[in-house]
């Protein structure tokens, strides 16, 4: 498995990285639908046996059970990877989330952290969300704090803009950016990858398989039988006209990675790998299996003539939905 350094840290990330979104199971707003914590558990130590040496999760993954989950798997691995978890998403007793990133909610959410995962420090702690707006300086600077009381290593941010990067920066410096990317969501391109390598900002994107859908696995048959609490049944990559935009450019990634002896998801993941600005991408896994298959990636390089053809299939995509 390669690794890469993390922006300015001394932190050497795998170029795939093991996301715990899924695995926070059923009963909140964004799940996936049921999942065995023992498959959960078993894919989170296979990962780290394949060279995944860092695992990004989140309190609001499952309402704090994502990471209950990955520190049992802590106990199991024989390698204790890296953490990376997340803060400013809360939920009340009905289950229902909301934003807050004031300097006392900070504070309560790293240590409610800490004791789920059974951990004295984490390695990269992140403001989830930029939200709200007027408060996400107050939170930034109660993570550095956090820092300088050892209980945290680096700081990061997710789903921020270069503006938002902006004002967080003259406080505290940012180790990684968490956005999403991938075949199928591109806005990063533009501004935000120049920003981040200009100032040392390591890049760790999320749903780099877009939810499954470039796995190659995905069909019609598989949406109709998602669990009802799946939360992809209401995002509009998975309805009509993207659904079946998004199942044609599928069939044409699959010829490509064919000829080039790999997956689609190896060859979705080693297009997000493509970007210099990228560490690692983060990769979803329910079952072993599952990391087994995508772990792979870290090992493929797409030539140009391979990139251009994967621009051009996208292109056709886009040209398609344009019509609609």
């Amino acid at each position: 498995m390669r690794t890469k350094q993390l922006g300015y840290t001394d932190l050497q990330f795998s170029v795939i990285g093991l996301g715990s979104f899924a695995i926070g199971g059923s009963g909140w707003k964004f799940s996936w639908g049921p999942q065995d914590d023992e498959d959960s558990i078993r894919a989170i130590v296979r990962g780290v046996e394949l060279g995944v040496n860092w695992i990004d999760t989140a309190p609001v993954y499952g309402l704090g059970h994502s990471e209950e989950v990955v520190g049992a798997a802590l106990k199991r691995c024989s390698r204790k990877p890296r953490i990376a978890t997340k803060c400013g998403r809360r939920w009340d007793g009905d289950g229902n989330i909301y934003s807050r990133l004031c300097r006392a909610s900070v504070r309560e959410e790293a240590e409610a952290s800490l004791r789920r995962l059974g951990v004295d420090v984490i390695d990269l702690y992140q403001i989830h969300w930029p939200q709200p707006e007027e408060e996400f300086e107050e939170g930034w600077d109660a993570m550095a704090q956090l820092v300088k009381e050892g209980k945290v290593r680096y700081l990061g941010v997710s789903n921020f803009s270069v503006e938002q990067m902006k004002r967080v920066q003259a406080i505290h410096p940012i180790a990684s950016l968490q956005p999403p990317y991938s075949m199928l969501r591109r806005e990063i391109e533009s501004e935000i990858l120049p920003f981040c390598a200009e100032h040392r900002i390591g890049v760790i994107p999320y749903s780099p398989m877009q939810k499954g859908l470039l796995t190659g696995k995905f069909s019609l048959e598989r949406m109709k039988n998602l669990s009802p609490d799946d939360h992809r049944r209401n995002d509009p990559m998975f309805a009509e006209p993207q659904l079946g935009a998004n199942l044609e450019l599928i069939r044409g990634l699959e010829g490509l990675a064919r000829e080039h002896r790999m997956t689609v998801a190896e060859l979705a993941l080693a297009w997000v790998l493509r970007r210099p600005e990228v560490t690692s991408a983060i990769v979803g896994a329910r079952r072993p299996e599952q990391i087994e298959e995508t772990a792979d990636a870290a090992t493929k390089m797409l030539s140009p003539d391979l990139i251009q053809s994967v621009e051009k299939l996208l292109a056709e995509r886009d040209t398609f939905l344009a019509k609609r």
